[in-house]
Formats: C-alpha cells, sequence, structure tokens
C-alpha cells in the first residue's frame, strides 16, 4: 500500500470558484457525465520528447516526508527516491495512467522466481549497477536496507517485509550485528527471501525503496534521510531542509544497466517553502525560469478557474487518477467511536458534495463510495450503503439516539495543512447532525508521524491510502487489519480497528489460490466493513498539475499516485533553462 500523500493547498478553500462546465450539482456520478474539462491530456505525453540537458525546477510548498529509502512510503516521495534517486529490485514501467502499473525488473534481471509454493523467492542482480562513489550495489546492500527497514528509530517505511518474511516476528533491525536469517545472499549477485505464508504478489512488493539498497558503510541512522547514497541517475548535491534540495549527475549511472529512466535535465532542484498560490500563478504565466519549472503539490482547487477555461493553459494541465482513496477514519478503540452507530452517524451526516466542492469539484475528483479505488472494482466503485452524496442528516441524529448520545458528540481532528477547506466542509456537515468537531492541522511534512503516534493523536483523522497495486490484499490489511498497528509510525489503519471476523475473513482470503476468486472476496470484504464503519470513505482525487511551457516527457502515473513521472520528464530546449 502506499500512503495517500496530502499535499498542502489552500487553507481556505473556495466553494463558489466557477468551473464552466464542471459544475458541482447532483448526488451521484460526479466525473461521468460528459467530458471533464481537466482530462483532456489524460493516459498522454505532454511537451513531446525531452531533449538531454538543463535544469528541471520543481516548486514545492513543503519538504519532502521521508527520503531515507528504509523509511519513504509516501506516494510523491516514493516517485521521486525511486526514479532519481535509487533503484529497487523491480519497479514501475515509465508510461502514463495505468500502462504504469506493469511491472518490470530494475537491479533484478527478471520478476523474481518463485520456489516452495511461492513461499521462498530468487532474485538475481544485474552487472554493472554502480553507486554514485563507483563501488558496485550489491545483494547485500539490498538484505542490508530491508534489515534496517525494522529498526524502532526509523520509523514510517513499508511494512511488507515484517509481514511476510520468515522469523521478522519482534526484529529490531541490525543493530548489535543482529541480521535477518529469511533473507540470504549466496553471492553478491542473488538474493533469497524466505517468506512465512505463500505470496504470489512478492514481486509487487519489491518496488518499495525499503528493497532499494543501502551499503553498511555509508548508514548514519536517521541522519541517512537528509544524504541518502545514489545508486540511481542523480545524487543530492546539497540538501537544506525546507528550503532547498539539489540533484545532479550520478556520473556512475550507466543507461544501458536501467530501461526505465531516462535522466534526461542535468540537475533538478526542488525549491521549498513557497505559497501554494504562488506556485499556481508562477506555473500558469510560465515566464523565464518558471517555463522551466514544475510543481509539486497538486493545484489548488480555486486555481482551477485561470485553466480550465484558458486554452493554452489548459493544454498544459495533466490530472491523472490518484488511486487513493480520501478517508475520514475514527478511533474505534475509545468513546465515542467504540461504539458502531456512533461511527455510522459520521458515515450519514457526511455531506460529501461538500467535500467534493472545496476540492474543486467533479473535475478533480470522484466521490468514493467505497474504501477500495474504481480500478480494484473493474472500474466503478459499488454504492453498498447507498447514502445520499449530500449526506442524511436525520438518520445520522436517529443513530446517535440509539447509541445513547442524543445530544451529540464532540471530538477532535487532524488535517495536513492542506486539507484545511476538505476538514472545515466536514466539519460543518458533521455540526448538522450534532457531531462537533474541532480541527487540528498540522504540517505535511510531520503530518504522519503526528497521527501515527496512536498515545496522543486525535480521534478523528483525514487521511487516505492508494493500493500499491491492483489487489485488494495491498489495501484492506494495511488500512484494516488491527494486528500490524504500531504505537509510533503507525500506518494506514489510523482507526486502531481491531476486528476479529474481518482480520480472519483476510487470513483465509489470503490464503486463496485463485486470484479471481481472491479479488471477489476482497470486493465483498469492502462493504462489510463499510458497515461497520471504522472509516469514511470521500472521495477519489486527481493530481492536476500545471507544467511550464519549457517542460517535455510529462505525464501522471497512476502507481505514484497521479505525480509527474520523475523517470521521463525533461526540457524542450535546455538552453533556456536556468539554476
Amino acid at each position: 500500500m502506499k500512503k495517500r500523500t496530502l499535499i498542502a493547498v489552500a487553507t481556505a478553500l473556495a466553494a463558489t470558484t466557477a468551473f464552466g462546465a464542471a459544475g458541482c450539482s447532483g448526488s451521484k456520478g460526479h466525473g461521468s457525465g460528459g467530458k471533464n474539462p481537466a482530462t483532456a491530456n489524460q493516459g498522454a505525453v505532454v511537451g513531446g520528447t525531452p531533449q538531454k540537458g538543463g535544469t528541471l525546477t520543481v516548486l514545492s510548498n513543503q519538504d519532502f516526508t521521508h527520503l531515507d529509502p528504509a523509511r519513504n512510503w509516501v506516494v510523491s516521495d516514493m516517485d521521486f527516491g525511486t526514479r532519481l534517486l535509487y533503484r529497487t529490485l523491480v519497479t514501475y514501467k515509465a508510461a502514463p495512467g495505468t500502462a504504469g502499473g506493469e511491472l518490470v525488473p530494475d537491479l533484478a534481471t527478471d520478476l523474481g522466481t518463485p520456489s516452495n509454493n511461492a513461499k521462498t523467492w530468487t532474485f538475481h542482480l544485474k552487472k554493472g549497477v554502480k553507486y554514485e562513489d563507483g563501488t558496485p550495489v550489491t545483494a547485500q546492500d539490498i538484505k542490508y536496507n530491508v534489515e534496517r527497514s525494522f529498526s524502532p528509530d526509523l520509523p514510517g517505511g513499508s511494512d511488507y517485509a515484517a509481514r511476510y518474511l520468515a522469523g521478522a516476528e519482534g526484529y529490531q533491525g541490525p543493530a548489535q550485528g543482529k541480521h535477518l536469517d529469511s533473507i540470504k545472499t549466496p553471492d553478491d549477485h542473488t538474493i533469497v527471501f524466505e517468506l512465512r505464508k505463500p505470496f504470489a504478489e512478492f514481486p509487487n512488493a519489491t518496488v518499495m525503496p525499503n528493497f532499494a539498497p543501502t551499503p553498511k558503510s555509508q548508514d548514519k541512522g536517521p541522519q541517512y534521510d537528509n544524504r541518502p547514497f545514489s545508486s540511481g541517475p542523480y545524487k543530492i548535491e546539497s540538501y537544506e531542509r525546507g528550503k532547498k534540495l539539489v540533484l545532479v549527475r550520478n556520473t556512475h549511472w550507466a543507461a544501458s544497466t536501467d530501461a526505465v529512466r531516462k535522466a534526461y535535465p542535468d540537475k533538478l532542484v526542488v525549491v521549498m517553502g513557497l505559497k501554494a498560490n504562488q506556485i499556481d500563478d508562477r506555473l500558469i504565466a510560465s515566464q523565464g525560469p518558471d517555463a522551466s519549472a514544475v510543481s509539486w503539490g497538486a493545484l489548488r482547487p480555486e486555481s482551477a478557474a485561470k485553466v480550465l477555461p484558458n486554452a493554452e493553459v489548459k493544454k498544459r494541465l495533466i490530472a491523472e487518477s490518484t488511486n487513493c482513496t480520501d478517508m475520514v477514519q475514527m478511533h474505534t478503540g475509545k468513546a465515542p467511536f467504540d461504539e458502531v452507530k456512533v461511527r455510522q452517524a459520521v458515515q450519514y451526516a457526511l455531506d460529501k458534495d461538500s467535500v467534493l466542492t472545496a476540492s474543486g469539484g467533479p473535475a478533480f475528483n470522484d466521490l468514493s463510495t467505497a474504501y477500495m479505488p474504481a480500478t480494484l472494482f473493474d472500474g466503478k466503485q459499488p454504492d453498498t450503503l447507498k447514502i445520499p452524496a449530500t449526506g442524511d442528516v436525520e438518520k445520522a441524529k436517529r443513530l446517535l439516539k440509539e447509541a445513547g448520545k442524543p445530544n451529540g458528540v464532540e471530538t477532535k481532528m487532524t488535517v495536513s495543512t492542506g486539507d484545511k477547506g476538505r476538514a472545515e466542509a466536514i466539519q460543518q456537515s458533521l455540526g448538522k447532525a450534532g457531531i462537533k468537531v474541532t480541527i487540528e492541522t498540522v504540517d505535511p511534512s510531520a503530518f504522519y508521524a503526528t497521527i501515527g503516534d496512536t498515545k496522543n493523536r486525535t480521534d478523528m483523522v483525514y487521511t487516505g491510502w492508494c493500493p500499491d497495486y491492483p489487489s485488494g490484499s495491498t489495501f484492506l490489511p494495511f488500512v484494516f487489519d488491527g494486528r500490524f498497528i504500531k504505537e509510533k509510525g503507525n500506518s494506514g489503519n489510523h482507526s486502531l480497528f481491531r476486528d476479529k471476523p474481518t482480520m480472519k475473513r483476510m487470513d483465509d482470503i489470503a490464503a486463496m489460490t485463485d486470484a479471481k476468486q481472491a479479488n471477489a472476496a476482497w470486493r465483498k470484504l469492502d462493504g462489510e466493513i463499510l458497515a461497520k464503519s471504522p472509516a469514511v470513505p470521500v472521495l477519489v482525487r486527481r493530481w492536476p498539475l500545471v507544467l511550464g511551457t519549457n517542460i517535455a516527457g510529462a505525464y501522471g502515473q497512476t502507481s505514484f499516485g497521479g505525480q509527474l513521472d520523475y523517470a521521463t520528464v525533461g526540457l524542450k530546449a535546455p538552453s533556456k533553462s536556468q539554476g
């Protein structure tokens, strides 16, 4: 699973922005009626083929959550890290939209060889892959990075290794020379993983950054986040946290070993700490150095009115689906949300239409009626609860009364600063049913650490989840399996849902060998969990980005939440770039 990256947009979102054809009325089928004005370039490469050279500038209002490959599990950060700084055993194909979901070998020569009923997986590494200092990448370096991802002082990373590797229970990382016997490296170019149970989808897990290499000699613990050692086409020249990151070429990277990354620019400069509205306006104008720039964060909803009616700017717009479901998650282990009828009251009280309006309308979002995104339901989410998109306040009030809360409840909700507008729409609609919500905002770079501290967090959070690949196994278990909740660095299951029948059913489905049968079972389980209401699915967003006029090779990559694919982007005329 990939964590939903909650990029800061505006702190006060206009609910009355004019979107022309993309109006915000009705309760069903948002984004499906008529041609979406934001998706003219969907599935297309914008700007033609880049020329080699120049400086690509990335304008951002925030720092990265993590760049350390053991800790990097936020969608956009994973895109940046695995496309530019380090390579993984396998990766995603460089292609627009859902075509980018295809697995291709990266450090490995193929997609891995299973044996022992898919409980053993063997990968052979390509020869000639080198770090930024010219030393070779080895199988032992991959083993070491997987092991360090277990370290308590390096929270936040993917937990596929913890879920599936044999003997991983209680493992605390390679400190004091402790290693996992379930990862074997018979030679420098062979790595073997022994799993505790069959896992046919294991190659998909090796896309995660914790399956990138880190040499033990370079490991600096938590400080490695500031300067990961490059096995990719670029290395870090300088990094001032919250201000600026400069990447230059790793001269030891060989294109002959890498079929995915094109590495067109000579340099990438990420400028942080900018105001989101300034970024939008600068890219819409595309003057001087901004012509060779892209935005890290999604276009703010209120900027849509400057983009959609303007043909010249709209042709520089990409708006790929994030393939991620935004959710309101409730702490099911504490009052008032330990009572299912209170949680159901939130389901019915929530006016999703108002949140959609605050998010830029149907041009940039689809309403969500299930937890898993439409890609895991053959293109269309079911609507099992049939709650109106505007909510049902009277039903919510009845549920609260049945729960013994006739006067309503009070709670607090933590959101990323960029989601404040969405949170205010949620606050207003829940308030009509007597659910009083106080909003607490957190800077995006600290958001996951804040909500991942289970002892000191609010009882509601607004976050989301993305499947790492097209399977329910990479969504529902990560969001609703109570056995992997951590006290700190908790990921996914922010409702702290510990439901034994749900967990047993997850185990039953995971043991199914027929993929079609398993897919059907995950879809059914989605509706069953929804009825217990640990979380309310709200939106599946698009990731709208306006590109500078000198940008080429640009498209949204669904596997990276609709973010620009940094493997292929570059410049039309490198000599016109600055920096």
